[in-house]
């Protein structure tokens, strides 16, 4: 197998579907053991399958990133399946779609999941971090950090908290040899996005011909190559890269 990450252990959250189940696949194949922290169970456990299948090494640990002490396990976990700790994927993301008739509950379950999660998944991460002389956060923000989009008020808001938060998170760590990014995807093809297709009642065949156009590259994107920028981010090829964003966005925000 490929050892762009051998000999590391990664964690994933939101790594049972979409995004984190191709980051999690990805990191295994580049030869890092990895924990996937996820709430749903049966599916973490199809992606764990999968990538013992290729001959790699993983594990679930059911998760909810809103909860400090399920957070807190999942990082002691880490460390007790694997040894150690070196990277953080902060994936997992609650897609609350509001404008300005978000609810008080709304921005609470949003800001919950989105940031603060993130926060506790860094925070308990780096304590393990640091025992293993540094290591790699990635956070995943979006081009909703960048742009503006209808009734995107509350998902775009967490999203940009998430790049402010890298920024100061790299200052922050940089002294302990951990450093810390993020990725901004455009429009992928994830069980999130069929679950947005229902919920504004188009097929894929009408959001692809809504989507693709506004695209440089004529066409929204697939969680694998998300999955590779992050891995080039978590990798020792980006070791001289902190605090900065990598656009994935096939051109979208070039326009």
């Amino acid at each position: 197998m490929p050892d762009r990450l051998k000999d590391k252990v990664a964690l994933v959250t939101g790594g049972a579907a979409g995004i984190g189940e191709a980051t999690a696949v990805l990191f295994a194949e580049e030869g890092a053991k990895v924990v996937i922290a996820d709430l749903d169970k049966a599916a973490g456990a199809r992606t764990v399958a999968q990538i013992e299948t290729l001959g790699g090494n993983a594990v679930f640990v059911k998760t909810d990133v809103s909860d400090e002490e399920a957070v807190r396990d999942v990082c002691n976990k880490a460390v007790e399946h694997f040894g150690k700790l070196n990277i953080l994927v902060n994936n997992a993301a609650i897609f609350i779609l509001k404008g300005i008739e978000a609810t008080a509950e709304d921005w609470e379950r949003s800001l919950r999941v989105n940031v603060i999660g993130a926060s506790l998944m860094s925070h308990y991460a780096v304590e393990k971090m640091k025992q293993s002389g540094g290591g790699a956060i990635v956070n995943l923000s979006s081009i909703s950090a960048f742009i503006a989009q209808p009734l995107f008020v509350t998902y775009s808001a967490t999203k940009a908290a998430l790049l402010q938060m890298t920024r100061n998170m790299a200052m922050d760590l940089a002294p302990y040899h951990i450093r810390v990014n993020c990725v901004c995807p455009g429009t992928i093809l994830t069980r999130a996005t069929s679950d947005h297709m229902k919920r504004v009642g188009m097929n894929l065949e009408q959001f692809l011909a809504e989507q693709a156009p506004e695209y440089l590259l004529g066409r929204v994107g697939q969680p694998r190559e998300v999955a590779y920028a992050i891995l080039f981010l978590a990798s020792d090829e980006a070791s001289f890269i902190t605090g900065t964003h990598l656009m994935v966005d096939g051109g979208y925000t070039a326009r």
